[in-house]
């Protein structure tokens, strides 16, 4: 059975539920063994045991979150060279435009050879004010439906041997 690996790491809730919106969808395509995992908890052999991988993460100042990007910088030379062609999208929760976390996991993810299977979604919540970026967010299910579609798309892509 493939695996499809969910890395998510969130401060106000947008990440996390474009996540955990991935996974239920991806849950639902037959073949394939979905797990979702915190950026804190993820390890390299997690990386190692998947078949194909979905990154959940916010922009903070203009790059990937630290939890997120300390999670990359843990795992990345132990998988150097061991995860080449597997398929990976890429969700980014923003503030303004999210393209420069985006671009930096797209780096990261060219140095481990990885495939992009679908263009970054980049959901923007327009948090501006000291206030608006450090509340909860609330997604709706409109905001969440491109993540839907990147997690049942991985997961069938990964189940019909696509990828």
């Amino acid at each position: 059975m493939k695996r499809l690996l969910i890395v998510w790491h969130s401060r106000t809730g947008t990440a996390q539920a474009m996540a955990a919106a991935a996974e239920e969808a991806a849950r639902a395509e037959a073949g394939v063994d979905v797990r979702r995992l915190r950026a804190a908890e993820a390890e390299a052999a997690h990386l190692l045991d998947a078949d194909g991988y979905l990154f959940a993460a916010p922009e903070n100042l203009a790059a990937l979150s630290g939890e997120m990007k300390e999670f990359l910088d843990r795992t990345y030379y132990p998988c150097l060279e061991r995860l080449n062609g597997r398929p990976y999208a890429a969700l980014i929760a923003a503030g303004s435009d999210g393209d420069g976390a985006a671009r930096q996991l797209a780096r990261i993810c060219t140095g481990w050879r990885l495939k992009a299977v679908a263009e970054p979604y980049i959901l923007n919540m327009r948090a501006q004010t000291p206030e608006a970026i450090l509340a909860q967010k609330h997604p709706t299910e409109a905001d969440l439906a491109p993540a839907r579609e990147r997690g049942a798309g991985l997961a069938a892509g990964l189940a019909m041997g696509v990828f």
